[in-house]
């Protein structure tokens, strides 16, 4: 495919671009743009789009600052790209319209978190969910996307307590609710910045119904949640084993732990059997010789002979005074990991945990919650954890238990918000029971009411549904939804508590139990970020409050589209509160997108430096060829995004800017309204109009309906970097390579646009451009919008304008018979290449075919002449060879479709045949150079074979050359005979 830009002038074409002076934009009178934005209203009445300013929206003016003609700039001006997005917004485009239907598609976005900033991540769901609205939107559906942030507990208060460290304040010394005030000043200052960068990517969200998880309503259907899941036994609290963060001193979730390998070491450490002689003793190997006092047992595989005759026995913990603990036999045991022998620390590993339930062995914890070891530790009690390692592994050498220490690759858990080690500790915090849960989720795939895209995320989902662990949703932090559970002063907690949806209900309820006189206090932890994101699609919409318009209207929704990584840990849980809150599954797809990757597919870091900004990839790109880029990966699969195909998709916005100016420029004066009504008139969606055209227009409008019918079925599948794909081909290698190339001949050979064939050329070219703006927008909003609004006649923004019919008619034999010309004009491009042809030189040609292609090709030899660079005028039609035959080049385009082009019209022959034979002596000297080497026994069995074969390939290659160099001159020779 070409790379190279449209050109709007070429000297190689005979005729000169008529460059008009009139503007195409002042032919119609301009109609003031509606500058009024709609006010939000939950009631669907107040939220239709109304038709009067469909119906009155005109194309922008040049002057009214928002739209740029591509009359007036060579090339698309990003920086309109606000502008643009603005105008959008103020005219409610982004709100739901039911004026043209009534089956809403609405999608909830991923809320970003609020101290985030803009990531490649966040352009790829902008990207895809922008392009599903913009879509449904044009469809006629009456969209909603709603956005938000959330709170992100970690992260957010992690950000506050750093910004006050730096001012010399520690949280605690300053308390909560003076802690807490503070985070919600750095959010009204700082928040907005993520929503902003989303604008910048073209987000067409109805802002008007923002939310933020911390927002009063939402807040309140976070504590319904909390008490309704309790009052089902479905919330318990207990301890078990967490994620602990040592420097937040909290637990944090599964996906807030990011694994890392790192350099380390692997430990051998000597355990003594009890009562056994100087030679019984068991060697174990850890990479964390601390949690050693922590042990409860030591385990050995029972088929593993080294170890079966101390099974049942005890052995002594090193350092701890003379602890014993059993030796005992468990399959779980890998027999050559290590050296076979496993310690079983419970307290601070979680398969250990695991091993320790299931043989109900007891849990001992040697770690404070700040990473510093207990009193369990004895003489190392207060030191930090890594501190703990180094001392004890020094005097564990010196009392000869401490074997040997080896390099070890260690695959380290880490805070994904601090980046601290994370440590496994046993902790007691608030769960969700979840297989009752999971149950019903599992059903609505099985039942087919959930669809996952692309299926093959099925099968995890449901694999982690079905092995699914309860979910520990408590924190210890300031910031975030607080726990709706109450103490009572003087009594054991864990015995009595009081679950109320606000304090005065939890006092009543006290009162009733404990008596007037009891004084009751809020449990200080915070719930799960998570928690509050699990109820997103359906407290965003005015969940508990059921008779909530927008509950009623656009619940469930439509789509959910993520990131396949948070599949477990938001999507499944989002599934499993809608069920279990509406009695509906709260989506009816889940759209899985996956990571973007540097052009070398590794991800994205810092530390690799290979981080690409989005915001400056705009600056420099464009919003539009950042879109395109990444929307053209497969569903679930990375994406490996490069300098290159973004500058290879900034040159196809440029490609659609030049297009535009060329149709701009060809249409008729503003004043000619006979030209216009003619233009108008012409229809494209009956057979007969589609048939009646001329070839090349009849093919390019034939593949354009092709192309809208596929584009919306693979709109409808969800396959955009198929949308994308076709499109892009369409345009550029059908639309702009051909079909405008074509059209120069009816434009230029028309006296200024004035005969019908200019008009029908004209019709032709302003159908197929803005249809192709349509299929595009969703991709490309910004570009596409501003073309849209310097065409002629538009009645609606391109953003709300009505999608295209998708069964319009087309012609496949003139697709065919267009295809056939197309090769021949390939062909002798081809040829004319070969014999370095000066482009504007016109050449005779002879075309040889059957007389029902001659019928075709001969009615379309202007267009034939004009693309070839032919002669018109020795431009010849026949049935069998020409006359002069053996002094032309014969080529075949096709099955019965030949042409002969005369030499002595291309080539000066006896020049040519000069330089052929000087080429020739060259060539030979080195393949005789190369052949020479190779029949040297010494090159050959000395040097690499490697070499010797590209060797042997440069001959063979360098044999073709010459013999090809050689028929050439032998058929130059025999036409310079013949021409003396």
């Amino acid at each position: 495919m070409s790379t190279t830009l449209l050109s709007l002038s070429s000297s190689s074409y005979p005729f000169s671009l008529c460059k008009s002076s009139f503007n195409p934009l002042l032919f119609y009178t301009r109609r003031s743009l509606s500058s009024h934005s709609h006010s939000h209203s939950h009631s669907r009445s107040r939220n239709r789009f109304p038709t009067r300013l469909l119906t009155t929206v005109a194309a922008a003016s040049e002057n009214n600052g928002v739209f740029t003609s591509p009359e007036i700039a060579k090339t698309f001006d990003f920086a309109a790209e606000e502008r643009i997005y603005n105008w959008w917004e103020s005219q409610g485009y982004f709100k739901p319209n039911f004026d043209r239907g009534s089956d809403p598609f609405v999608i909830s976005m991923p809320p970003p978190n609020v101290t985030g900033s803009l990531h490649m991540g966040h352009a790829m769901f902008v990207t895809l969910e922008d392009i599903m609205v913009r879509y449904n939107r044009m469809k006629g559906r009456p969209t909603l996307w709603l956005p938000g942030t959330d709170h992100a507990g970690i992260a957010t208060q992690l950000v506050v307590e750093r910004m006050l460290a730096s001012e010399g304040i520690k949280r605690v010394e300053i308390g909560r609710d003076e802690f807490t005030r503070k985070v919600w000043q750095w959010k009204e200052k700082y928040g907005g910045t993520i929503t902003n960068q989303i604008k910048r990517l073209g987000a067409s969200c109805d802002w008007s119904r923002e939310h933020f998880t911390l927002d009063e309503q939402l807040s309140q259907a976070v504590v319904e949640a909390f008490v309704r899941l309790h009052e089902k036994g479905l919330i318990y609290q207990g301890s078990y084993m967490v994620n602990w963060s040592p420097t937040l001193q909290t637990a944090v979730s599964d996906l807030e732990v990011e694994y890392s390998e790192e350099s380390g070491y692997m430990y051998h450490i000597r355990y003594r059997v009890a009562g056994g002689s100087r030679d019984d003793w068991l060697t174990v190997a850890t990479t964390r010789p601390e949690t050693l006092f922590g042990d409860v047992a030591l385990a050995v595989n029972p088929k593993d002979e080294r170890y079966s005759k101390y099974i049942g026995q005890m052995a002594i913990v090193p350092l701890t005074f003379g602890r014993h603990v059993p030796i005992i036999a468990d399959k779980y045991v890998d027999k050559e990991f290590g050296t076979g022998v496993l310690k079983i620390s419970p307290g601070h590993d979680h398969n250990d945990y695991l091993l320790a339930r299931k043989l109900g062995l007891p849990i001992l914890n040697v770690m404070n919650k700040d990473g510093t070891l207990n009193e369990v530790a004895g003489l190392y009690s207060g030191l930090d954890r890594f501190e703990v390692r180094k001392k004890m592994w020094a005097e564990l050498e010196e009392t000869g238990l401490g074997v040997k220490k080896e390099p070890h690759t260690l695959r380290v858990p880490r805070s994904q918000r601090g980046g601290e080690v994370i440590e496994p500790l046993v902790s007691k915090q608030w769960f969700v029971s979840m297989e009752p849960l999971a149950e019903k989720a599992l059903q609505a795939v099985e039942k087919g009411e959930l669809t996952i895209i692309p299926e093959r995320f099925e099968k995890i989902y449901n694999h982690w549904l079905s092995n699914i662990k309860d979910w520990c949703i408590s924190r210890q932090l300031w910031w975030g939804h607080r726990i709706p559970v109450w103490y009572i002063e003087g009594k054991d907690k864990e015995e009595d508590y009081i679950v109320a949806r606000n304090t005065d209900e939890a006092l009543e309820k006290a009162h009733k139990k404990y008596g007037k006189d009891v004084e009751i206090y809020q449990d200080p932890d915070v719930l799960d970020t998570w928690f509050s994101s699990a109820l997103w699609p359906f407290s965003t919409l005015g969940w508990p409050d059921l008779s909530a318009e927008d509950f009623k209207t656009f619940y469930p929704t439509t789509m959910l589209e993520t990131g396949h990584d948070i599949l477990f840990f938001w999507v499944a849980r989002m599934v499993m509160m809608g069920i279990e809150f509406t009695g509906k599954v709260p989506f009816s797809y889940i759209y899985l997108h996956g990571l973007i990757r540097d052009s070398q597919g590794r991800k994205m870091s810092k530390t690799l430096g290979n981080v690409i900004d989005p915001l400056d990839t705009i600056k420099d790109f464009g919003t539009d060829a950042l879109r395109f880029t990444v929307a053209l990966g497969t569903a679930g699969q990375d994406l490996n995004l490069s300098t290159e195909r973004l500058t290879s998709n900034k040159a196809f916005t440029n490609k659609l800017w030049n297009a535009g100016k060329f149709v701009l420029q060809n249409l008729p004066k503003e004043n000619d309204v006979s030209a216009w009504e003619n233009i108008l008139s012409y229809k494209f969606d009956t057979e007969d109009s589609v048939l009646n055209l001329p070839l090349p227009e009849c093919w390019v409008v034939s593949k354009l309906h092709l192309l809208i019918e596929s584009a919306t079925a693979n709109y409808d599948k969800f396959f955009f970097g198929e949308v994308g794909r076709e499109t892009y081909d369409f345009f550029w290698a059908d639309f702009a390579d051909w079909y405008i190339e074509a059209s120069k001949g009816r434009l230029y050979n028309s006296g200024n646009g004035g005969n019908s064939a200019a008009l029908m050329a004209q019709a032709v070219l302003l159908y197929t451009f803005e249809n192709i703006l349509k299929v595009l927008h969703p991709f490309m909003p910004f570009v596409t919008e501003e073309l849209w609004q310097a065409l002629p006649n538009r009645k609606h923004a391109l953003i709300v304008t009505p999608w295209p019919e998708t069964k319009l008619p087309r012609c496949t034999s003139s697709v065919k018979k267009f295809e056939n010309l197309q090769t021949l004009v390939r062909a002798i491009r081809n040829i004319r290449a070969e014999y370095s042809v000066e482009p504007a030189k016109r050449i005779s040609a002879s075309v040889v075919a059957s007389n029902e292609v001659i019928e075709y090709i001969a009615e379309e030899k202007e267009v034939l002449a004009l693309l070839s660079r032919l002669d018109l005028q020795n431009l010849h039609f026949m049935n069998s060879s020409p006359g002069n035959a053996d002094q032309s080049v014969h080529l075949v385009a096709g099955e019965g479709l030949e042409a002969y082009l005369p030499l002595a019209d291309m080539v000066d022959i006896s020049a040519e045949v000069q330089r052929l034979s000087k080429r020739l002596v060259k060539m030979q000297k080195e393949y005789d150079g190369m052949i020479a080497k190779l029949n040297s026994p010494k090159f050959v069995e000395k040097a690499p074979e490697e070499v010797v074969r590209a060797v042997q390939e440069k001959a063979t290659e360098a044999e073709e050359k010459i013999t090809l160099t050689k028929n050439r001159l032998e058929f130059l020779s025999s036409n310079v005979l013949v021409s003396k």
